[in-house]
């Protein structure tokens, strides 16, 4: 077994612009994949109007898709340990 040291992996810099740092709000989203890709569009509908605009669509690969639904979960467990169960109104539940 060799003695030698691993090189640390290099860190990653992660830009966020200012006009991306600000989000946007989105009431609805919705999912479709390919046998290559997800596509995630997040949708804000219109309150009383006909109308909904798509903010912003993220096409990613169902690996990555995957650790983000992991990550999400994790992260409503974390959220409803500390501030009590999510509940959805049987509206809600709409696909």
């Amino acid at each position: 077994m060799s003695d030698t040291l691993k090189p640390p992996a290099p860190s990653l810099q992660i830009q966020l612009d200012e006009d991306v740092a600000q989000g946007r709000y989105a009431n609805m989203a919705m999912v479709d994949h390919s046998p290559t890709e997800f596509t995630l569009d997040f949708i804000y509908v219109f309150p009383q109007q006909p109308r909904a605009k798509v903010f912003s669509r993220i096409i990613t690969n169902p690996q990555h898709m995957k650790r983000l639904v992991q990550a999400m979960q994790e992260n409503l467990v974390r959220y409803e340990a500390k501030y009590g169960p999510i509940v959805l109104r049987e509206d809600d539940r709409r696909h």
